[in-house]
Protein backbone atom coordinates (compact mmCIF):
# COMPACT_ATOMS: atom_id res chain seq x y z
CA UNK A 1 0.00 0.00 0.00
CA UNK A 2 1.39 3.12 -1.22
CA UNK A 3 0.81 6.26 1.37
CA UNK A 4 1.64 9.90 1.06
CA UNK A 5 1.53 11.73 4.99
CA UNK A 6 0.59 15.02 6.14
CA UNK A 7 1.18 16.21 9.07
CA UNK A 8 -0.54 19.03 11.12
CA UNK A 9 0.43 22.42 11.37
CA UNK A 10 -0.33 25.00 14.83
CA UNK A 11 -3.84 25.46 15.26
CA UNK A 12 -4.45 21.93 15.53
CA UNK A 13 -3.33 21.01 19.28
CA UNK A 14 -6.08 20.12 21.68
CA UNK A 15 -5.66 19.30 25.41
CA UNK A 16 -5.63 15.16 25.61
CA UNK A 17 -3.35 14.94 22.46
CA UNK A 18 -1.56 12.11 22.64
CA UNK A 19 -2.37 10.81 26.27
CA UNK A 20 -4.47 7.55 24.94
CA UNK A 21 -1.78 6.67 22.62
CA UNK A 22 0.81 6.36 25.62
CA UNK A 23 -1.70 4.53 27.90
CA UNK A 24 -1.40 2.07 24.93
CA UNK A 25 1.97 1.56 23.19
CA UNK A 26 4.74 1.44 25.25
CA UNK A 27 6.78 3.24 22.12
CA UNK A 28 4.73 6.17 22.41
CA UNK A 29 5.23 6.86 25.88
CA UNK A 30 9.20 6.36 25.32
CA UNK A 31 9.32 8.38 22.56
CA UNK A 32 7.10 11.53 25.03
CA UNK A 33 9.88 10.69 27.64
CA UNK A 34 12.80 11.15 24.95
CA UNK A 35 10.69 14.93 24.04
CA UNK A 36 10.35 16.03 28.24
CA UNK A 37 14.13 14.79 28.65
CA UNK A 38 15.46 16.71 25.80
CA UNK A 39 13.38 19.88 26.28
CA UNK A 40 14.33 19.92 29.98
CA UNK A 41 9.98 20.28 30.76
CA UNK A 42 7.54 18.18 30.56
CA UNK A 43 5.79 18.77 27.21
CA UNK A 44 4.02 15.59 27.78
CA UNK A 45 1.76 16.64 30.68
CA UNK A 46 1.06 20.22 28.67
CA UNK A 47 -0.11 18.07 26.02
CA UNK A 48 -2.44 15.49 28.22
CA UNK A 49 -3.28 18.44 30.70
CA UNK A 50 -3.21 21.60 29.82
CA UNK A 51 -4.15 24.32 29.94
CA UNK A 52 -5.46 25.20 26.53
CA UNK A 53 -3.52 28.59 27.36
CA UNK A 54 0.15 26.74 27.65
CA UNK A 55 -0.35 24.18 25.26
CA UNK A 56 -1.64 27.15 22.61
CA UNK A 57 1.64 28.93 23.09
CA UNK A 58 3.64 28.84 20.18
CA UNK A 59 6.78 27.72 22.00
CA UNK A 60 4.94 24.72 23.21
CA UNK A 61 2.48 23.29 20.36
CA UNK A 62 5.11 23.41 17.84
CA UNK A 63 7.42 20.29 19.92
CA UNK A 64 3.81 18.99 20.73
CA UNK A 65 2.66 18.53 17.24
CA UNK A 66 5.69 17.26 16.12
CA UNK A 67 6.14 15.17 19.29
CA UNK A 68 2.40 13.94 18.50
CA UNK A 69 2.92 13.31 14.34
CA UNK A 70 5.95 11.37 14.36
CA UNK A 71 4.27 9.26 18.06
CA UNK A 72 1.48 7.94 15.61
CA UNK A 73 4.23 7.33 12.66
CA UNK A 74 5.99 5.09 15.11
CA UNK A 75 2.57 2.78 15.97
CA UNK A 76 1.11 3.11 12.51
CA UNK A 77 4.30 1.68 11.17
CA UNK A 78 4.55 -1.24 13.43
CA UNK A 79 0.62 -2.67 12.98
CA UNK A 80 1.65 -2.05 9.04
CA UNK A 81 5.24 -3.09 8.60
CA UNK A 82 4.58 -3.24 4.52
CA UNK A 83 3.19 0.24 4.37
CA UNK A 84 5.24 1.86 1.68
CA UNK A 85 5.43 5.78 2.50
CA UNK A 86 6.35 7.26 -0.78
CA UNK A 87 6.51 11.33 0.21
CA UNK A 88 5.57 12.89 2.99
CA UNK A 89 4.52 17.09 3.69
CA UNK A 90 3.15 18.95 6.20
CA UNK A 91 1.71 22.29 6.56
CA UNK A 92 4.05 25.00 8.32
CA UNK A 93 5.24 23.76 11.36
CA UNK A 94 4.34 19.87 10.39
CA UNK A 95 7.17 20.35 7.30
CA UNK A 96 9.51 19.59 9.85
CA UNK A 97 7.77 16.21 11.16
CA UNK A 98 7.54 15.54 7.28
CA UNK A 99 11.02 15.94 7.12
CA UNK A 100 11.87 13.82 10.64
CA UNK A 101 9.32 11.09 9.19
CA UNK A 102 11.68 11.26 6.10
CA UNK A 103 14.67 10.69 7.99
CA UNK A 104 16.15 14.23 7.01
CA UNK A 105 17.23 14.49 10.56
CA UNK A 106 16.31 12.57 13.63
CA UNK A 107 14.18 13.28 16.33
CA UNK A 108 15.70 14.83 19.33
CA UNK A 109 17.26 17.67 15.94
CA UNK A 110 14.12 18.06 14.90
CA UNK A 111 12.09 18.38 17.88
CA UNK A 112 15.16 21.26 19.36
CA UNK A 113 14.31 22.89 16.25
CA UNK A 114 10.83 23.34 16.63
CA UNK A 115 10.99 24.15 19.64
CA UNK A 116 13.32 27.04 19.04
CA UNK A 117 11.19 28.07 16.02
CA UNK A 118 8.38 28.52 18.06
CA UNK A 119 10.49 29.77 20.94
CA UNK A 120 11.96 32.43 18.26
CA UNK A 121 8.38 32.57 16.85
CA UNK A 122 6.96 33.53 19.91
CA UNK A 123 9.50 36.44 20.86
CA UNK A 124 8.65 38.06 17.25
CA UNK A 125 5.07 38.19 18.00
CA UNK A 126 5.73 40.23 21.45
CA UNK A 127 7.62 42.66 19.67
CA UNK A 128 5.48 43.16 17.24
CA UNK A 129 1.49 43.78 16.82
CA UNK A 130 0.58 41.43 14.55
CA UNK A 131 -2.26 39.88 13.17
CA UNK A 132 -4.34 37.04 10.79
CA UNK A 133 -7.31 37.63 8.67
CA UNK A 134 -8.83 34.61 6.79
CA UNK A 135 -10.40 35.37 3.64
CA UNK A 136 -13.31 32.77 2.29
CA UNK A 137 -14.18 33.33 -1.05
CA UNK A 138 -13.11 35.69 -3.79
CA UNK A 139 -10.57 35.48 -6.62
CA UNK A 140 -6.76 34.50 -5.67
CA UNK A 141 -5.96 37.88 -7.94
CA UNK A 142 -8.31 40.33 -6.35
CA UNK A 143 -6.58 38.94 -2.86
CA UNK A 144 -2.93 39.69 -3.25
CA UNK A 145 -4.24 42.92 -4.70
CA UNK A 146 -5.84 43.18 -1.11
CA UNK A 147 -3.09 42.26 0.47
CA UNK A 148 -0.93 44.67 -1.44
CA UNK A 149 -3.06 47.67 -0.90
CA UNK A 150 -3.18 46.94 2.92
CA UNK A 151 0.61 46.20 3.00
CA UNK A 152 0.11 43.24 4.67
CA UNK A 153 1.54 39.35 3.35
CA UNK A 154 -0.46 36.30 1.78
CA UNK A 155 0.33 34.01 4.37
CA UNK A 156 -1.65 30.43 3.66
CA UNK A 157 -3.18 29.44 0.09
CA UNK A 158 -4.79 26.60 2.39
CA UNK A 159 -7.50 25.77 -0.42
CA UNK A 160 -9.20 27.01 -3.08
CA UNK A 161 -11.66 29.99 -1.80
CA UNK A 162 -9.61 29.84 1.47
CA UNK A 163 -6.31 32.22 1.79
CA UNK A 164 -5.05 34.07 4.96
CA UNK A 165 -3.50 36.91 5.01
CA UNK A 166 -0.93 38.46 7.69
CA UNK A 167 0.56 41.60 8.70
CA UNK A 168 0.32 44.51 11.28
CA UNK A 169 -3.04 44.84 12.95
CA UNK A 170 -3.69 48.08 10.95
CA UNK A 171 -3.05 46.23 7.49
CA UNK A 172 -5.10 43.09 8.68
CA UNK A 173 -8.25 45.82 9.97
CA UNK A 174 -7.77 47.32 6.76
CA UNK A 175 -7.84 44.59 4.81
CA UNK A 176 -11.22 43.13 6.95
CA UNK A 177 -13.26 46.61 5.76
CA UNK A 178 -12.35 46.30 2.29
CA UNK A 179 -12.91 42.53 1.47
CA UNK A 180 -16.36 43.10 0.37
CA UNK A 181 -15.02 45.11 -2.19
CA UNK A 182 -12.81 42.50 -4.12
CA UNK A 183 -15.59 40.31 -3.72
CA UNK A 184 -14.75 38.27 -0.58
CA UNK A 185 -18.01 36.64 1.07
CA UNK A 186 -16.41 36.61 4.59
CA UNK A 187 -13.16 37.81 6.55
CA UNK A 188 -12.44 36.23 9.64
CA UNK A 189 -10.34 37.50 11.95
CA UNK A 190 -7.89 34.48 13.19
CA UNK A 191 -7.18 34.16 17.09
CA UNK A 192 -3.59 34.10 17.17
CA UNK A 193 -0.47 35.72 19.17
CA UNK A 194 1.05 37.55 15.96
CA UNK A 195 1.54 37.59 12.45
CA UNK A 196 3.02 34.05 11.50
CA UNK A 197 4.33 34.14 7.92
CA UNK A 198 5.00 37.33 6.98
CA UNK A 199 7.34 39.89 7.31
CA UNK A 200 7.06 40.27 11.26
CA UNK A 201 8.29 36.77 11.53
CA UNK A 202 11.96 38.45 10.11
CA UNK A 203 13.88 38.31 13.35
CA UNK A 204 12.81 34.59 13.76
CA UNK A 205 13.34 34.08 10.41
CA UNK A 206 17.10 35.03 10.97
CA UNK A 207 17.24 33.10 14.16
CA UNK A 208 16.09 29.67 13.27
CA UNK A 209 18.66 30.33 10.11
CA UNK A 210 21.42 30.29 12.49
CA UNK A 211 20.33 26.94 14.14
CA UNK A 212 19.43 25.16 10.85
CA UNK A 213 22.88 26.18 9.97
CA UNK A 214 24.19 24.03 12.82
CA UNK A 215 21.76 21.16 12.78
CA UNK A 216 22.49 17.89 11.37
CA UNK A 217 20.73 17.41 8.10
CA UNK A 218 20.87 14.81 5.09
CA UNK A 219 19.04 14.11 2.43
CA UNK A 220 15.77 12.30 2.95
CA UNK A 221 14.29 9.05 2.21
CA UNK A 222 11.17 10.08 0.41
CA UNK A 223 10.32 13.24 -1.08
CA UNK A 224 9.55 15.66 1.41
CA UNK A 225 7.65 18.62 -0.52
CA UNK A 226 8.16 22.11 1.18
CA UNK A 227 5.63 25.09 2.02
CA UNK A 228 7.66 27.36 0.13
CA UNK A 229 8.29 26.37 -3.52
CA UNK A 230 5.43 23.67 -3.40
CA UNK A 231 8.08 20.90 -4.74
CA UNK A 232 10.00 17.54 -3.11
CA UNK A 233 13.49 19.77 -1.69
CA UNK A 234 16.02 16.80 -1.55
CA UNK A 235 19.70 18.48 -0.74
CA UNK A 236 20.58 19.87 2.34
CA UNK A 237 21.21 23.14 1.09
CA UNK A 238 18.13 23.63 0.02
CA UNK A 239 16.35 21.81 3.34
CA UNK A 240 17.91 24.22 4.89
CA UNK A 241 16.57 27.24 2.33
CA UNK A 242 13.30 26.53 2.09
CA UNK A 243 12.63 25.81 5.82
CA UNK A 244 14.09 29.20 6.85
CA UNK A 245 12.31 31.19 4.26
CA UNK A 246 9.35 29.38 5.00
CA UNK A 247 9.02 31.40 8.27
CA UNK A 248 8.00 34.47 6.30
CA UNK A 249 7.39 32.95 3.03
CA UNK A 250 3.70 31.67 1.80
CA UNK A 251 2.53 28.39 2.60
CA UNK A 252 1.47 27.46 -0.88
CA UNK A 253 -0.59 23.95 0.65
CA UNK A 254 -2.63 23.88 -2.55
CA UNK A 255 0.07 23.85 -5.37
CA UNK A 256 1.69 21.34 -2.83
CA UNK A 257 -1.36 18.53 -2.77
CA UNK A 258 -1.60 19.49 -6.72
CA UNK A 259 2.06 18.50 -6.44
CA UNK A 260 1.80 15.52 -5.28
CA UNK A 261 -1.78 14.31 -7.05
CA UNK A 262 -0.30 15.09 -10.35
CA UNK A 263 2.71 12.73 -9.78
CA UNK A 264 0.31 9.93 -9.13
CA UNK A 265 -0.61 10.10 -5.61
CA UNK A 266 -4.04 8.82 -4.79
CA UNK A 267 -4.14 7.59 -0.85
CA UNK A 268 -3.01 10.19 1.72
CA UNK A 269 -2.67 9.52 5.95
CA UNK A 270 -2.59 12.78 8.34
CA UNK A 271 -1.49 12.64 11.29
CA UNK A 272 -2.47 15.43 13.63
CA UNK A 273 -5.24 16.34 16.49
CA UNK A 274 -7.91 17.10 13.91
CA UNK A 275 -8.99 17.11 10.33
CA UNK A 276 -8.11 19.92 9.01
CA UNK A 277 -5.83 18.70 6.06
CA UNK A 278 -8.74 16.12 4.77
CA UNK A 279 -11.33 19.26 5.04
CA UNK A 280 -8.58 21.14 2.98
CA UNK A 281 -8.20 18.23 0.56
CA UNK A 282 -11.79 17.96 0.49
CA UNK A 283 -11.69 21.38 -1.18
CA UNK A 284 -8.25 20.49 -3.61
CA UNK A 285 -9.52 17.54 -5.01
CA UNK A 286 -12.67 15.26 -4.04
CA UNK A 287 -11.04 12.72 -6.19
CA UNK A 288 -8.21 11.38 -2.93
CA UNK A 289 -8.54 9.46 -0.08
CA UNK A 290 -7.32 11.25 2.89
CA UNK A 291 -7.62 8.43 6.05
CA UNK A 292 -7.09 11.20 9.31
CA UNK A 293 -5.31 9.78 12.70
CA UNK A 294 -5.66 11.48 15.72
CA UNK A 295 -6.12 9.19 18.62
CA UNK A 296 -6.12 5.17 19.39
CA UNK A 297 -9.40 4.76 18.11
CA UNK A 298 -8.75 6.24 14.59
CA UNK A 299 -5.22 4.72 14.38
CA UNK A 300 -7.37 1.45 14.94
CA UNK A 301 -9.42 2.42 11.97
CA UNK A 302 -7.28 3.73 9.68
CA UNK A 303 -5.47 -0.17 10.06
CA UNK A 304 -8.26 -2.22 9.66
CA UNK A 305 -8.71 0.30 6.50
CA UNK A 306 -5.45 0.01 5.49
CA UNK A 307 -5.36 -3.90 5.41
CA UNK A 308 -8.74 -4.13 3.81
CA UNK A 309 -7.20 -2.60 0.78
Amino acid sequence: MNVVLLFAGQGAQKVGMGKDLAESYPTVRALFDQADATLGYSLSNIMFEGPMEELTKTSRCQPALYAHGLAILEVLKSKLPDLNITATAGLSLGEFTAHAAAGTFDFATGLNLVFQRGSFMEEACDNTKGAMLALLGGEESAIRELAQECDVDVANLNAPGQIVLSGSAEGITDAAAKSKDKGIKRAIPLPVAGAYHSRLMKSAQDKLALALTIAEIQSPSVPVVCNFEARPVSTPEEIRSTLTSQVTGSVRWVESMQHLIAAGHSTFIELGPDTTLAGLMGKIDKSVKVISIKDAASLDAAVAALTAV
